[in-house]
């Protein structure tokens, strides 16, 4: 099973809100449904975003990149996106001042 990253963004805000993992299977399940379904490396199984947290992602578009080692889902965010609360995974700024 070949994983590819999976960079997420909000489609209207363009922020970027995770990272997460898809296979050709959660690709498919997620063309099909139009919700956001990825693989857990922990748990070894497919997973859709919201599922348990009610956080669900619409997918408004999906782009591969230009090696099609990657992808991008423009989504509509429900709710956060993070675990923690935060709307982005991302909130963790780094200081380079130092």
């Amino acid at each position: 099973m070949d994983l590819i990253p999976a960079i997420v963004q909000d489609f209207e805000s363009k922020e970027v809100l995770m990272l997460a993992w898809m296979n050709r299977n959660s690709i498919k399940l997620t063309s099909k449904t139009g919700k956001a379904t990825y693989w857990s490396r922990s748990r070894s199984e497919i997973w859709v975003k919201g599922a348990t947290s009610g956080h669900f992602q619409e997918v408004k578009e999906i782009k591969f990149d230009c090696d099609a080692d990657a992808v991008l889902l423009l989504v509509k965010q429900i709710g956060v996106a993070c675990h923690t609360g935060e709307m982005s995974c991302f909130h963790n700024l780094v200081n380079l001042e130092n």
